[in-house]
């Protein structure tokens, strides 16, 4: 892993435990949640195929996958990520969050099982 001053130092899974856990302290998310986004992250670094991944790239793919687990998680860890100057920074993510939430089509397994049945039945 590249750091963002240029340092190399080695994947350290535990290191993302703990900065997922402190971003989920007193949330109703259950270890076994945590451990999946952490096998979804460390599984997107491996699909890259590259041997050095930058240290915002794993940031980002922790961003991307965190909302859909606790929004208010998600906001948590980006403002130690984003390293947010003031309020006016911190409401703008949240401003973030709430149009991407908007934006995001509500597909559930149910409703594609439902349009599949639906096809076979013509």
């Amino acid at each position: 892993m590249i750091k963002s001053d240029g340092r190399r130092e080695p994947w350290d899974e535990e290191k993302l435990r703990r900065g997922l856990l402190r971003a989920l302290e007193k949330r109703p998310v259950g270890l076994d949640q945590v451990e999946a986004l952490i096998n979804d992250v460390s599984r997107e670094i491996q699909l890259r195929g590259e041997p050095e991944i930058r240290s915002a790239v794993i940031g980002e793919v922790v961003m991307s996958l965190l909302p859909s687990i606790d929004e208010i998680a998600y906001v948590r860890y980006a403002s130690v990520y984003r390293s947010f100057e003031d309020v006016a920074a911190f409401s703008k993510e949240v401003d973030r969050l709430r149009k991407s939430r908007r934006a995001a089509p509500d597909v559930t397994q149910l409703s594609l099982l439902s349009e599949t049945s639906d096809r076979s039945k013509k």
